[in-house]
């Protein structure tokens, strides 16, 4: 193999060519492809976010954040549907994370379920038609982190200008990635399925309700940094296949979050003040070697209190992070279960074991 095409491999599938390997030199090989890619994702997202932050502003580095996940992902996961009408689509997924998250900040408390459940259930809809493959994640991530970081005014002409770039550069790779798949499948083909019979819309909907739910309650509350429960939250809705049963996927969150919180707290305090920047970037190269969902909401924690750290202070980011984590998870759990047994139950035509 390769070693660019070794790039290409995500870490869960490298790690099974390790423990398949018998060889001690082909077992370096790929621990090298797994470092390597790590430190390249890295860089290139120092790079890309840095530059795009200096010329639209630091105000909208959340939405450089989103576009390099976007742009990450659109290289190997489409849309389902023909190129034509995904790049129709996907302006239209960059305008919802523009305007919605605005305008979530400004509209009476009355108005927001409504308002992002009609959001980001389009997007969805729009993105989301195998779950499986990490669109629901990835596009979830973008609409939470828009809304805990809106923008009004003259920044939000300069972010509608970085979503015209960014639909730019994504717009290209899935054009250049995509544009033979799917030829003969139309968006309105797919929208003509949609039935809460099938699993994939049931989970669509039950993600789009949750999320909708949870960031109403933090913005209405006005909990700080709420949409780190929105993060918990979605991170346990979005498990596919569907299924009434979030226990398992509730406590790995709660212990990757605190034992994350708790090696940041540490690492934080035993190294020099001169080195703190760079525990963000740490946090992105450890994720780079991780597979297992605990490790990576460990990980995760890493550039999420470096942020909030200098806003909340050390300790005040990490009871934070840990309490948005509880709070986040625990409605998630509960939602899940009640819908499972108001909704679920009667339009699953072969109802999922618990």
């Amino acid at each position: 193999m390769k070693f660019y095409d070794a790039l290409q491999m995500d870490p869960s599938v490298l790690k099974r060519k390790i423990a398949a390997c018998e060889v001690k030199r082909e077992k370096t090989y790929y621990w090298v492809a797994i470092a390597v890619r790590s430190v390249l994702i890295v860089a290139f997202a120092i790079v890309f976010i840095s530059l795009l932050s200096a010329v639209f502003g630091s105000d909208n580095t959340p939405l450089a954040v989103a576009l390099f996940c976007m742009m990450l992902g659109i290289r190997f996961v489409n849309f389902e549907y023909c190129t034509g009408d995904s790049l129709i689509t996907l302006a239209a997924v960059l305008a919802i994370l523009v305007l919605v998250p605005s305008a979530a900040a400004v509209v009476p408390p009355v108005l927001l379920i409504p308002l992002h459940f009609a959001g980001f259930f389009a997007i969805l809809c729009m993105t989301t038609q195998r779950p499986e493959m990490g669109n629901g994640g990835l596009y979830s991530f973008a609409y939470i982190y828009l809304t805990g970081n809106p923008v009004v005014g003259e920044a939000l002409v300069r972010r509608g200008l970085l979503a015209l770039v960014g639909y730019l550069i994504c717009g290209a790779i899935l054009f250049a990635k995509h544009r033979d798949q799917h030829k003969t499948t139309r968006f309105h083909h797919v929208m003509r399925k949609f039935d809460l019979a099938v699993p994939v819309y049931l989970w669509q909907f039950r993600m789009a309700l949750g999320v909708s739910l949870v960031l109403t309650a933090g913005q209405v509350f006005g909990a700080e940094r709420f949409m780190w429960m929105g993060f918990a939250c979605a991170s346990l809705l979005s498990e596919y296949p569907y299924s009434g049963n979030t226990v398992t996927r509730f406590w790995q969150r709660i212990v990757g979050a605190v034992a994350g919180s708790c090696a940041f707290f540490v690492v934080y305090l035993v190294t020099p003040e001169a080195l703190h920047p760079l525990m963000g970037p740490l946090g992105g190269l450890c994720l780079g070697f991780c597979t297992d969902y605990r490790y990576k909401t460990a990980m995760n924690c890493f550039g999420a209190l470096m942020l909030g750290t200098g806003i909340y202070g050390l300790q005040g980011a990490v009871i934070l992070r840990i309490v948005g984590t509880i709070l986040g998870v625990t409605f998630g759990l509960v939602f899940a279960f009640i819908f499972h047994r108001l909704a679920a139950a009667r339009f699953l035509t072969v109802p999922e074991r618990e």
